[in-house]
């Protein structure tokens, strides 16, 4: 069976939306910045296509028009949306996730500051053990000196 002109359209339409559609068309090219923070765009793509066709000829042709080639009309079209959803920003020991509308749920924020809790927390405890050991060092001397007392003699002629 010859392919049927509509063949052609949707061929053509696929062929060209494949080579639209690429990986680096989510996820962008990282960008490096001066300071080494490497920033990834990251895009929501929709496509949408749509094709149509007609022979007109049908049962009532006449018999002069039945040996002919049937007529086509035919129609394809398509488009294409890319919108920036956010950017992926890798720098200085944190990774961040920037929403293009701004708008921050509460989770992400959470996210965010679990780094900066983190880091809080190791100072807390970290000033709280060097507390205690100083206390430690403390006792200890003391009872060194205790064990030990220094006694002075004076001499009287």
């Amino acid at each position: 069976m010859s392919d049927h002109p509509i063949q052609g359209l949707m061929d053509t339409a696929m062929s060209n939306i494949k080579a639209m559609v690429d990986v680096n068309t989510i996820v962008g090219e990282p960008v490096r910045v001066q300071d080494g923070t490497i920033i990834i765009p990251v895009s929501s793509v929709g496509f949408g296509f749509g094709a149509g066709g007609s022979e007109f000829s049908g049962k009532n042709a006449s018999a002069n028009q039945s040996t002919e080639k049937p007529m086509f009309g035919g129609g394809c079209g398509g488009g294409a949306s890319i919108k920036p959803v956010a950017f992926l920003v890798v720098g200085n020991g944190s990774i961040r996730l920037l929403p293009v509308n701004g708008a921050v749920s509460p989770v992400d924020r959470i996210i965010d500051l679990v780094p900066e809790m983190v880091d809080k927390v190791n100072g807390i405890f970290k000033n709280i053990s060097g507390k205690h050991e100083e206390k430690k060092r403390e006792k200890k001397e003391q009872k060194e000196a205790d064990k030990n007392p220094i006694v002075n003699v004076v001499d009287i002629d």
